[in-house]
Protein backbone atom coordinates (compact mmCIF):
# COMPACT_ATOMS: atom_id res chain seq x y z
CA UNK A 1 0.00 0.00 0.00
CA UNK A 2 3.14 2.35 1.23
CA UNK A 3 4.45 1.50 -2.84
CA UNK A 4 1.29 2.33 -4.31
CA UNK A 5 0.79 5.45 -2.60
CA UNK A 6 4.75 6.75 -3.17
CA UNK A 7 4.58 5.28 -7.17
CA UNK A 8 1.47 7.10 -7.45
CA UNK A 9 2.98 10.48 -6.76
CA UNK A 10 6.16 9.89 -7.89
CA UNK A 11 4.87 9.36 -11.33
CA UNK A 12 2.79 12.26 -11.31
CA UNK A 13 5.43 14.57 -10.32
CA UNK A 14 7.27 13.21 -13.14
CA UNK A 15 4.66 14.19 -14.78
CA UNK A 16 5.03 17.57 -13.84
CA UNK A 17 1.36 17.69 -12.27
CA UNK A 18 1.51 20.71 -9.54
CA UNK A 19 2.10 18.84 -5.68
CA UNK A 20 -2.10 19.28 -5.18
CA UNK A 21 -2.99 16.56 -7.69
CA UNK A 22 -1.07 13.95 -6.43
CA UNK A 23 -1.59 14.75 -2.69
CA UNK A 24 -5.55 14.54 -3.36
CA UNK A 25 -5.31 11.98 -6.51
CA UNK A 26 -3.27 9.49 -4.30
CA UNK A 27 -5.53 8.58 -1.73
CA UNK A 28 -8.47 8.62 -4.15
CA UNK A 29 -6.71 5.69 -5.87
CA UNK A 30 -5.69 3.81 -2.23
CA UNK A 31 -9.01 4.31 -1.16
CA UNK A 32 -11.03 2.02 -4.17
CA UNK A 33 -8.07 0.25 -4.42
CA UNK A 34 -7.50 -1.21 -0.87
CA UNK A 35 -10.89 -0.16 0.62
CA UNK A 36 -13.87 -0.37 -2.13
CA UNK A 37 -16.44 -0.98 0.46
CA UNK A 38 -16.25 2.26 1.85
CA UNK A 39 -18.33 5.24 0.87
CA UNK A 40 -16.31 7.22 -1.41
CA UNK A 41 -18.21 10.72 0.29
CA UNK A 42 -16.38 10.31 3.24
CA UNK A 43 -13.30 10.83 1.57
CA UNK A 44 -15.20 14.11 -0.02
CA UNK A 45 -16.16 15.29 3.59
CA UNK A 46 -12.47 15.24 4.47
CA UNK A 47 -11.54 17.99 1.86
CA UNK A 48 -14.21 19.89 3.14
CA UNK A 49 -13.11 18.83 6.73
CA UNK A 50 -9.87 20.07 5.86
CA UNK A 51 -10.45 23.81 5.29
CA UNK A 52 -12.86 24.20 7.92
CA UNK A 53 -10.58 24.97 10.95
CA UNK A 54 -11.76 29.38 11.85
CA UNK A 55 -7.15 29.37 12.48
CA UNK A 56 -6.77 29.13 8.75
CA UNK A 57 -8.21 32.95 8.09
CA UNK A 58 -5.05 33.79 9.68
CA UNK A 59 -3.76 32.47 6.45
CA UNK A 60 -4.93 34.62 3.89
CA UNK A 61 -4.94 37.54 5.90
CA UNK A 62 -1.15 37.11 6.83
CA UNK A 63 -0.71 36.75 3.24
CA UNK A 64 -2.39 40.20 2.29
CA UNK A 65 -0.94 41.99 4.41
CA UNK A 66 2.37 40.85 3.25
CA UNK A 67 1.56 41.66 0.10
CA UNK A 68 0.32 45.21 0.51
CA UNK A 69 3.59 45.86 2.40
CA UNK A 70 5.94 43.83 -0.16
CA UNK A 71 3.83 46.28 -2.79
CA UNK A 72 4.68 49.75 -0.22
CA UNK A 73 7.44 51.03 1.67
CA UNK A 74 8.00 49.31 4.61
CA UNK A 75 10.83 47.35 3.76
CA UNK A 76 12.96 49.96 2.69
CA UNK A 77 12.27 52.12 5.42
CA UNK A 78 13.07 48.64 7.85
CA UNK A 79 16.28 48.69 5.79
CA UNK A 80 17.48 52.52 5.92
CA UNK A 81 16.75 52.15 9.54
CA UNK A 82 19.13 49.21 10.66
CA UNK A 83 21.44 50.25 8.34
CA UNK A 84 22.32 53.42 9.20
CA UNK A 85 22.72 51.81 13.17
CA UNK A 86 25.04 48.81 11.61
CA UNK A 87 26.12 49.74 8.00
CA UNK A 88 29.20 51.02 8.70
CA UNK A 89 30.90 48.55 10.45
CA UNK A 90 32.97 45.56 9.33
CA UNK A 91 29.85 43.28 7.35
CA UNK A 92 26.99 45.50 8.36
CA UNK A 93 25.31 45.54 5.54
CA UNK A 94 25.01 41.96 5.89
CA UNK A 95 23.65 41.94 9.67
CA UNK A 96 21.34 44.76 8.18
CA UNK A 97 20.04 42.50 5.79
CA UNK A 98 19.75 39.36 8.41
CA UNK A 99 17.94 41.66 10.85
CA UNK A 100 15.63 43.03 8.10
CA UNK A 101 14.52 39.47 6.84
CA UNK A 102 14.30 38.61 10.70
CA UNK A 103 11.87 41.96 11.27
CA UNK A 104 9.84 41.35 8.17
CA UNK A 105 9.77 37.69 8.71
CA UNK A 106 7.49 38.82 12.00
CA UNK A 107 5.89 40.94 9.58
CA UNK A 108 4.59 38.75 6.51
CA UNK A 109 4.99 35.15 7.75
CA UNK A 110 6.58 33.69 4.48
CA UNK A 111 9.41 33.44 3.58
CA UNK A 112 9.33 33.97 -0.13
CA UNK A 113 7.80 37.30 0.73
CA UNK A 114 10.50 38.20 2.64
CA UNK A 115 13.12 37.16 -0.45
CA UNK A 116 10.81 39.27 -2.92
CA UNK A 117 10.56 42.47 -0.38
CA UNK A 118 14.00 42.26 0.98
CA UNK A 119 15.83 40.29 -1.48
CA UNK A 120 15.58 43.08 -4.21
CA UNK A 121 16.89 45.93 -2.83
CA UNK A 122 19.47 44.28 -0.05
CA UNK A 123 21.07 42.82 -3.50
CA UNK A 124 21.86 45.62 -5.02
CA UNK A 125 23.37 47.79 -1.70
CA UNK A 126 25.21 44.35 -1.09
CA UNK A 127 26.98 44.61 -4.47
CA UNK A 128 27.65 48.14 -4.56
CA UNK A 129 29.65 47.72 -1.22
CA UNK A 130 31.19 44.71 -2.88
CA UNK A 131 29.80 41.30 -1.80
CA UNK A 132 29.82 38.90 -4.59
CA UNK A 133 26.85 37.83 -5.72
CA UNK A 134 26.39 34.26 -4.66
CA UNK A 135 27.07 35.45 -1.15
CA UNK A 136 24.44 38.00 -1.22
CA UNK A 137 21.68 35.40 -2.56
CA UNK A 138 22.37 32.88 0.13
CA UNK A 139 22.63 35.27 2.66
CA UNK A 140 18.89 36.31 1.55
CA UNK A 141 17.89 33.19 0.92
CA UNK A 142 18.47 32.29 4.73
CA UNK A 143 18.24 34.68 6.40
CA UNK A 144 14.74 35.00 4.58
CA UNK A 145 14.03 31.26 6.20
CA UNK A 146 13.41 32.84 9.61
CA UNK A 147 10.27 33.77 8.72
CA UNK A 148 8.95 30.30 8.94
CA UNK A 149 10.24 30.53 13.06
CA UNK A 150 8.67 34.00 14.26
CA UNK A 151 5.38 34.52 14.13
CA UNK A 152 2.94 35.04 12.57
CA UNK A 153 4.79 32.26 10.82
CA UNK A 154 2.40 30.11 8.04
CA UNK A 155 4.40 26.92 8.20
CA UNK A 156 3.26 27.23 12.49
CA UNK A 157 -0.38 27.86 11.61
CA UNK A 158 -0.57 24.57 9.25
CA UNK A 159 1.61 22.43 12.07
CA UNK A 160 -1.39 23.74 14.63
CA UNK A 161 -3.69 23.00 12.37
CA UNK A 162 -3.20 19.41 11.77
CA UNK A 163 -1.54 18.41 15.81
CA UNK A 164 -4.23 20.84 17.55
CA UNK A 165 -1.17 22.60 19.42
CA UNK A 166 -2.04 26.34 20.03
CA UNK A 167 -0.86 28.72 17.73
CA UNK A 168 -0.22 31.19 19.65
CA UNK A 169 1.95 29.23 22.09
CA UNK A 170 3.99 28.04 18.60
CA UNK A 171 4.11 31.54 17.97
CA UNK A 172 5.88 32.50 20.98
CA UNK A 173 8.14 29.71 20.72
CA UNK A 174 9.39 30.36 17.78
CA UNK A 175 11.02 33.55 18.96
CA UNK A 176 14.09 32.47 20.35
CA UNK A 177 15.24 29.78 17.65
CA UNK A 178 14.91 32.99 15.06
CA UNK A 179 16.98 35.22 17.52
CA UNK A 180 19.23 32.47 17.47
CA UNK A 181 19.17 32.05 14.00
CA UNK A 182 19.78 35.48 13.19
CA UNK A 183 22.85 36.06 15.48
CA UNK A 184 24.61 32.84 13.91
CA UNK A 185 24.34 34.44 10.66
CA UNK A 186 25.49 37.85 11.51
CA UNK A 187 28.31 36.69 13.85
CA UNK A 188 28.95 35.16 10.42
CA UNK A 189 28.77 37.48 8.38
CA UNK A 190 31.30 39.82 10.44
CA UNK A 191 33.83 36.90 10.47
CA UNK A 192 33.56 36.62 6.28
CA UNK A 193 33.68 40.46 6.03
CA UNK A 194 37.13 40.54 7.86
CA UNK A 195 38.02 37.65 6.13
CA UNK A 196 37.11 38.86 2.51
CA UNK A 197 37.92 42.49 3.52
CA UNK A 198 34.52 43.87 2.48
CA UNK A 199 35.06 48.05 2.41
CA UNK A 200 33.46 49.85 4.88
CA UNK A 201 29.89 51.81 4.06
CA UNK A 202 30.00 55.40 5.28
CA UNK A 203 28.83 55.97 8.69
CA UNK A 204 25.33 58.24 9.24
CA UNK A 205 25.53 60.98 11.07
CA UNK A 206 23.04 61.07 14.25
CA UNK A 207 20.78 63.27 12.99
CA UNK A 208 19.99 60.97 9.93
CA UNK A 209 19.74 58.03 12.19
CA UNK A 210 17.06 59.64 14.25
CA UNK A 211 15.36 60.24 11.18
CA UNK A 212 15.13 57.14 9.69
CA UNK A 213 14.14 56.31 13.43
CA UNK A 214 11.37 57.81 12.86
CA UNK A 215 10.21 56.63 9.12
CA UNK A 216 10.53 53.29 10.89
CA UNK A 217 8.45 53.41 13.72
CA UNK A 218 5.22 52.61 12.52
CA UNK A 219 6.64 49.57 10.44
CA UNK A 220 8.16 48.64 13.40
CA UNK A 221 4.57 48.53 15.08
CA UNK A 222 3.89 45.38 12.94
CA UNK A 223 5.68 42.79 15.50
CA UNK A 224 4.31 44.68 18.49
CA UNK A 225 0.92 44.14 17.70
CA UNK A 226 1.54 40.83 16.60
CA UNK A 227 3.46 39.27 19.57
CA UNK A 228 2.59 41.68 21.85
CA UNK A 229 -0.84 40.82 21.68
CA UNK A 230 -1.13 36.99 21.21
CA UNK A 231 1.40 37.02 24.07
CA UNK A 232 -0.42 39.32 26.21
CA UNK A 233 -3.67 37.54 25.12
CA UNK A 234 -5.47 40.81 23.92
CA UNK A 235 -6.48 38.60 20.53
CA UNK A 236 -6.05 35.11 19.26
CA UNK A 237 -3.51 34.85 16.22
CA UNK A 238 -6.34 34.65 13.60
CA UNK A 239 -7.51 38.41 14.81
CA UNK A 240 -3.83 39.49 14.95
CA UNK A 241 -4.03 38.35 11.29
CA UNK A 242 -7.21 40.68 10.88
CA UNK A 243 -5.01 43.66 12.40
CA UNK A 244 -1.94 43.06 10.38
CA UNK A 245 -3.80 43.97 7.37
CA UNK A 246 -5.69 46.62 8.77
CA UNK A 247 -2.60 48.02 9.85
CA UNK A 248 -0.93 47.48 6.66
CA UNK A 249 -4.21 49.58 5.09
CA UNK A 250 -3.78 52.24 7.48
CA UNK A 251 0.24 52.98 6.66
CA UNK A 252 0.39 52.24 2.99
CA UNK A 253 -3.02 53.22 1.76
CA UNK A 254 -3.38 56.43 3.97
CA UNK A 255 -0.35 57.04 5.49
CA UNK A 256 2.57 56.81 3.20
CA UNK A 257 0.01 56.67 0.16
CA UNK A 258 2.66 54.25 -1.71
CA UNK A 259 -0.42 51.69 -2.08
CA UNK A 260 -3.09 53.29 -4.09
CA UNK A 261 -6.97 52.26 -3.66
CA UNK A 262 -7.01 51.02 -7.28
CA UNK A 263 -4.02 48.77 -6.74
CA UNK A 264 -5.71 46.67 -3.82
CA UNK A 265 -8.17 44.54 -6.21
CA UNK A 266 -4.87 43.43 -7.71
CA UNK A 267 -2.89 42.78 -4.47
CA UNK A 268 -6.47 40.71 -3.23
CA UNK A 269 -6.19 38.42 -6.50
CA UNK A 270 -2.70 37.57 -5.63
CA UNK A 271 -3.38 36.96 -2.11
CA UNK A 272 -6.42 34.94 -3.36
CA UNK A 273 -4.46 33.04 -6.35
CA UNK A 274 -1.63 31.89 -3.37
CA UNK A 275 -4.39 31.40 -0.90
CA UNK A 276 -6.45 28.96 -2.84
CA UNK A 277 -3.03 27.23 -3.68
CA UNK A 278 -2.54 27.43 0.41
CA UNK A 279 -6.20 25.94 0.69
CA UNK A 280 -6.32 23.07 -2.19
CA UNK A 281 -2.78 21.76 -0.43
CA UNK A 282 -4.77 21.80 3.47
CA UNK A 283 -7.82 20.00 1.76
CA UNK A 284 -5.63 17.26 -0.24
CA UNK A 285 -3.35 16.94 3.12
CA UNK A 286 -6.63 16.46 5.44
CA UNK A 287 -7.78 13.27 2.66
CA UNK A 288 -4.26 12.50 2.88
CA UNK A 289 -3.99 12.37 6.33
CA UNK A 290 -7.35 10.38 6.94
CA UNK A 291 -6.84 7.72 4.45
CA UNK A 292 -2.80 6.61 5.62
CA UNK A 293 -4.35 6.77 9.36
CA UNK A 294 -7.31 4.63 8.60
CA UNK A 295 -5.04 2.30 6.78
CA UNK A 296 -2.35 2.34 9.86
CA UNK A 297 0.02 3.76 7.84
CA UNK A 298 1.84 5.91 10.77
CA UNK A 299 1.93 2.97 12.84
CA UNK A 300 3.84 1.33 10.26
CA UNK A 301 6.47 3.13 9.66
CA UNK A 302 7.18 4.49 12.78
CA UNK A 303 7.19 0.71 13.88
CA UNK A 304 9.66 0.30 11.34
CA UNK A 305 12.01 3.41 11.79
CA UNK A 306 11.42 3.99 14.92
CA UNK A 307 11.14 0.54 16.73
CA UNK A 308 8.73 -0.56 19.70
CA UNK A 309 9.85 2.41 22.46
CA UNK A 310 12.15 4.80 20.89
CA UNK A 311 13.13 7.39 23.14
CA UNK A 312 12.76 11.07 22.72
CA UNK A 313 15.74 12.54 21.46
CA UNK A 314 15.95 9.70 18.63
CA UNK A 315 12.07 10.41 17.60
CA UNK A 316 13.18 13.91 17.49
CA UNK A 317 16.14 13.10 15.45
CA UNK A 318 14.21 10.84 12.91
CA UNK A 319 11.40 13.75 12.65
CA UNK A 320 14.26 16.20 11.61
CA UNK A 321 16.20 13.65 9.17
CA UNK A 322 12.48 13.10 7.21
CA UNK A 323 11.23 16.82 7.46
CA UNK A 324 14.31 18.02 6.29
CA UNK A 325 14.94 15.69 3.30
CA UNK A 326 11.28 15.84 2.62
CA UNK A 327 11.33 20.02 2.88
CA UNK A 328 14.64 20.24 0.18
CA UNK A 329 12.32 18.26 -2.45
CA UNK A 330 8.53 19.51 -1.78
CA UNK A 331 7.21 22.93 -0.60
CA UNK A 332 7.74 22.62 3.42
CA UNK A 333 3.41 23.19 4.16
CA UNK A 334 2.93 19.75 2.16
CA UNK A 335 5.69 17.59 4.33
CA UNK A 336 4.27 19.32 7.50
CA UNK A 337 0.56 17.81 6.83
CA UNK A 338 1.79 14.49 5.29
CA UNK A 339 4.78 13.88 7.89
CA UNK A 340 3.15 15.52 10.90
CA UNK A 341 0.16 12.68 11.31
CA UNK A 342 2.48 10.14 11.39
CA UNK A 343 5.61 11.26 13.74
CA UNK A 344 2.79 12.93 16.16
CA UNK A 345 1.57 10.15 17.98
CA UNK A 346 4.78 8.52 18.78
CA UNK A 347 6.47 11.69 19.80
CA UNK A 348 3.29 12.29 22.17
CA UNK A 349 3.62 8.66 23.66
CA UNK A 350 7.44 9.61 24.20
CA UNK A 351 6.43 12.26 26.49
CA UNK A 352 7.85 15.33 23.46
CA UNK A 353 5.54 18.41 24.30
CA UNK A 354 3.77 19.28 21.27
CA UNK A 355 4.92 23.00 21.59
CA UNK A 356 8.55 21.91 20.78
CA UNK A 357 8.38 19.34 18.16
CA UNK A 358 6.32 21.98 16.71
CA UNK A 359 9.17 24.04 16.72
CA UNK A 360 11.78 21.18 15.65
CA UNK A 361 10.01 20.78 12.58
CA UNK A 362 8.98 23.97 11.70
CA UNK A 363 12.51 24.35 11.74
CA UNK A 364 13.62 21.64 8.99
CA UNK A 365 10.64 23.39 6.96
CA UNK A 366 12.63 26.77 7.06
CA UNK A 367 16.34 24.94 6.83
CA UNK A 368 14.75 22.86 3.63
CA UNK A 369 13.47 25.65 2.62
CA UNK A 370 17.08 26.68 1.30
CA UNK A 371 18.70 23.41 0.70
CA UNK A 372 19.31 22.12 -2.39
CA UNK A 373 17.88 20.45 -4.94
CA UNK A 374 14.52 21.82 -4.94
CA UNK A 375 14.16 24.14 -1.77
CA UNK A 376 10.90 26.54 -2.35
CA UNK A 377 12.82 29.76 -1.84
CA UNK A 378 16.00 28.88 -4.41
CA UNK A 379 13.83 29.28 -7.51
CA UNK A 380 11.83 32.15 -6.04
CA UNK A 381 15.06 34.00 -5.85
CA UNK A 382 16.32 32.69 -9.16
CA UNK A 383 12.74 33.93 -10.05
CA UNK A 384 13.14 37.21 -8.32
CA UNK A 385 17.14 38.25 -9.33
CA UNK A 386 16.98 36.35 -12.73
CA UNK A 387 19.99 34.56 -12.06
CA UNK A 388 20.53 30.57 -13.03
CA UNK A 389 19.87 27.75 -10.40
CA UNK A 390 23.97 26.83 -9.77
CA UNK A 391 24.49 30.73 -9.29
CA UNK A 392 22.04 30.66 -6.24
CA UNK A 393 23.34 27.84 -4.34
CA UNK A 394 26.86 28.47 -4.98
CA UNK A 395 27.17 30.38 -1.69
CA UNK A 396 24.77 28.20 0.78
CA UNK A 397 26.75 25.71 2.36
CA UNK A 398 27.98 27.85 5.30
CA UNK A 399 24.57 28.84 6.08
CA UNK A 400 23.52 25.15 5.42
CA UNK A 401 25.88 24.19 8.16
CA UNK A 402 24.96 26.39 10.32
CA UNK A 403 21.18 25.47 10.52
CA UNK A 404 21.90 22.07 10.80
CA UNK A 405 24.20 23.19 14.00
CA UNK A 406 21.19 24.97 15.32
CA UNK A 407 18.61 22.24 14.78
CA UNK A 408 20.54 20.16 16.74
CA UNK A 409 20.52 22.41 19.44
CA UNK A 410 16.83 22.31 19.64
CA UNK A 411 16.56 18.65 19.35
CA UNK A 412 18.79 18.70 22.76
CA UNK A 413 18.08 21.95 24.55
CA UNK A 414 14.32 21.70 24.91
CA UNK A 415 14.20 24.83 26.97
CA UNK A 416 15.21 27.22 23.82
CA UNK A 417 11.74 26.50 22.37
CA UNK A 418 10.15 26.40 25.83
CA UNK A 419 11.71 29.08 27.72
CA UNK A 420 8.85 32.08 26.92
CA UNK A 421 5.89 30.23 27.80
Amino acid sequence: MIATMLTIMVVLLLLNFPMMIPLMVAPLVIMFLYFPNLDPMILMQQFSTGIEPYVLLAVPLFIFAADIMTTGKTSNRLLDFIGSFIGHIRGGYAVTTAAACTLFGAISGSTQATVVAIGKPMRERLLKIGYKDPTAMALIINSSDVALLVPPSIGMIIYGLVSGTSVGDLFIAGIIPGVIVFLSFSIYSIIYAKMADIPLANKASWSERLHLTKKALLPLGFPVIIIGGIYTGLFSPTEAAGMSVLYAFVLEVLIYRSVHLKELPKIARSTGLVTSAVFVLVAGGQAFTWVISFARIPQMITETVLGTDPSAIYILLMVTIFFFIGCMFVDPIVVILILTPIFYPAAMSAGIDPVHLGVVITFQAALGSATPPFGVDIFTASAVFNKPYLEVIKGTPPYIIMMVAISFLLIFFEELSLLLL
